[in-house]
């Protein structure tokens, strides 16, 4: 009863504090306050015992994991309250500074992302969060397997289901050729687009771009990321183990919208994410969020062209 109460004020401090927000929106404001009000069960123990007591599980989407579950878990490792972590299949690598980590999530739920333990869920109007550090994946993760005679440019894609509906951001074939015969020779291209066998899943289907064999057969000298996964020379434990080994030697990518973008802002450099639509438009997500990530400079395109326009003007 209590909690009903709460969320319908909640609610309507939003409606009254935000009142040209759209209505579809209004339910991340409240959850933020949701948000904050649930850390102040916790001022004793992480501010004043500072023992091992922290059980943080996530079993959400790969974005809102990476950028609010595993940083809050780093922050409690910092502060010495970390106890466990348990979260999705391939995970282990992420929170390798957990004293104890459970990969027990076969999939990942739309229902996980919502997990009020964490400082924020999905959107928020305010990202200045406490009990918030990023992991520093890159320093954790560089070496000297994936080192080439060129920069690395990673251009990491995907194809999947968007909204119950058909795939929206994502770099089409005519663009990768365009984008490949214009930054092969200054740059060593990885293109990345993990296949469905190698990530844990969620609520959307991954299609088939038809763009593996292509590449192949038109620009051998630009390297397949699960061909990597394939040879394993750094001898990876799954493929996002090698995607972050690989990443963490690069400071120049071109990615898409969600868990694709997300992550590769966690290796600093320059980021430019190609996002057509979503509520990371609204709440400015890539900028106000992701480059909290590493520092990692941040250029949203909503259009192909506008890729263009940004790589012409840091690539």
């Amino acid at each position: 009863m209590f909690k009903k109460i709460l969320l319908k004020v909640l609610g309507l401090f939003v409606i009254i504090r935000y009142p040209n927000v759209p209505k579809g929106y209004r339910y991340f404001y409240r959850d933020t306050y949701i948000c904050q009000l649930t850390q102040l069960k916790y001022i004793f123990k992480d501010y004043i015992v500072k023992k091992p007591y922290k059980k943080i599980c996530f079993s959400g989407e790969f974005t809102p994991d990476i950028a609010f579950a595993l940083p809050f878990a780093y922050w409690h490792f910092n502060n010495g309250t970390l106890l466990t972590t348990e979260g999705a299949k391939y995970t282990n690598e992420l929170y390798f500074f957990s004293p104890s980590h459970t990969e027990s999530f076969d999939t990942r739920t739309t229902e996980g992302n919502y997990n009020f333990e964490t400082p924020r869920i999905l959107y928020s109007q305010d990202y200045n969060m406490s009990k918030w550090t990023p992991v520093p994946l890159k320093a954790m993760y560089k070496n000297d397997i994936y080192v080439y005679s060129k920069p690395i440019l990673i251009v990491a894609n995907r194809y999947n289901m968007e909204w119950d509906g058909p795939p929206v951001s994502f770099l089409s074939v005519a663009y990768l050729e365009i984008l490949f015969n214009k930054y092969k020779d200054k740059y060593q291209i990885i293109y990345n687009r993990p296949r469905p066998e190698n990530i844990t899943n969620d609520n959307s289907d991954i299609y088939d771009l038809n763009e593996y064999e292509w590449i192949e057969e038109n620009y051998p000298d630009i390297i397949l990321m699960e061909n990597l996964f394939k040879e394993n020379k750094g001898k990876a434990n799954n493929f996002n183990h090698l995607q972050m080994m690989v990443y963490a030697n690069a400071d120049h990518f071109v990615s898409t919208h969600g868990g694709t973008g997300a992550l590769a802002s966690y290796f600093g450099g320059v980021n430019i994410i190609l996002s057509k639509k979503g509520g990371e438009h609204h709440f400015d997500c890539f900028h106000k969020l992701y480059t909290k990530l590493s520092g990692a400079k941040m250029f949203h395109a909503k259009t192909e062209e506008e890729v263009t326009e940004f790589l012409e003007e840091n690539y």
